[in-house]
């Protein structure tokens, strides 16, 4: 890949829930203590081209399903001098309500979507509640707008969306979930997503107890460490410890770190 572009990539904390330990792990938790997800949106920020991965929820979704809005998401991509209408290329990891919102805000972007995930999220699956209730409807049927306007870009299973970044459709968690790999001065970066929501999904090898496939979710997890260039480089899409492992983009703002510049 020595073609590649080399990108910085930012962490950019949204919103906030609180929740217990238990609810974090299949099978529970025997501690059973507070254990928070932060929720994100990333920039990947290029000397060409930033793309944004996901899109997050709007406050009326927030207080609809007992989320925090702490900052709405175009104040905190402007904190890190990005224009959200001039945005031309968004990855959507999945499709449910946290990562597929705020469609207004990139009224000019094309939005990049694994093939299967539209397929899930429009087809027989959603008959049922317990598989469609991580969706809002209203972000579904926008999508389809977006297909029908011409600015969908679908992919099936990897794709080299750009020079030193790529997609790769793991699953498990919704059936058409992907995950990002981007080159770095830092070696490569693995964006999970809901791949992992936290490190200890990894690491104690107990995934999050929301899934379509199990099986998928594990060998998603093998696969992204095949990808980053250490597990260390496999960042999970929901855990507050993201920014505590980074540096701050900027030093005046606590909750928007950079990929590329790890703490020691």
């Amino acid at each position: 890949m020595g073609d590649a572009e080399r990108y910085e990539i930012h962490a950019v904390r949204y919103g906030h829930f609180e929740r217990r330990s238990g609810e974090n792990f299949l099978g529970g938790d025997t501690h059973d203590v507070p254990m928070p997800l932060d929720y994100f949106v990333w920039a990947i920020v290029g000397e060409k081209r930033t793309f944004i991965v996901d899109t997050g929820f709007d406050k009326p979704t927030g207080d609809k399903r007992g989320r925090s809005v702490v900052r709405p998401v175009d104040d905190g991509l402007a904190a890190i001098g990005i224009n959200h209408a001039d945005v031309s290329d968004v990855i959507i990891s999945h499709m449910h309500y946290d990562h597929c919102g705020n469609h207004h805000l990139f009224p000019n972007a094309t939005f990049h979507l694994q093939d299967a995930e539209m397929e899930f999220a429009t087809g027989r699956c959603m008959c049922h509640h317990a598989m469609r209730h991580p969706f809002e409807a209203e972000d579904v049927t926008t999508m389809v707008r977006r297909l029908y306007a011409g600015k969908v870009c679908f992919h099936d299973p990897e794709s080299r969306i750009a020079p030193g970044i790529t997609l790769h459709k793991v699953g498990g968690h919704s059936r058409g979930l992907q995950v990002v790999r981007v080159e770095t001065d830092n070696g490569a970066v693995v964006i999970a997503s809901d791949a992992a929501h936290f490190y200890a999904n990894m690491e104690r090898e107990k995934p999050f107890p929301v899934f379509d496939r199990l099986s998928d979710v594990i060998f998603g997890v093998e696969r992204m460490k095949q990808l980053a260039s250490s597990p260390a480089h496999v960042v999970p899409g929901h855990d507050p410890l993201v920014l505590k492992r980074f540096a701050r983009s900027r030093q005046d703002v606590a909750d928007i770190v950079t990929l590329t510049r790890p703490l020691p």
